[in-house]
């Protein structure tokens, strides 16, 4: 990830737009809220509310379903 979008640093605008495409994609092929929010340097609030803007529709949490 771009290193002018590191921790601390207000992202708004068209680096916001660019950012949240990146993390739609890569949540979308697979990584977690958790996994974004460490390669980002960013809280998983952060990359939860990003990913919602950009109308991600968010995995259930995880684990196998128990059928009895």
């Amino acid at each position: 990830m771009n290193d002018a979008l590191g921790k601390g640093i207000r992202v708004a605008g068209e680096n916001r737009s660019e950012l949240a495409v990146e993390l739609k994609r890569r949540y979308d092929a697979g990584e977690s809220i958790r996994q974004l929010a460490a390669a980002t340097g960013r809280s998983y609030g952060f990359v939860h509310r990003l990913l919602g803007e950009a109308g991600v529709e968010l995995r259930g949490r995880g684990g196998a379903t128990r059928k009895a």
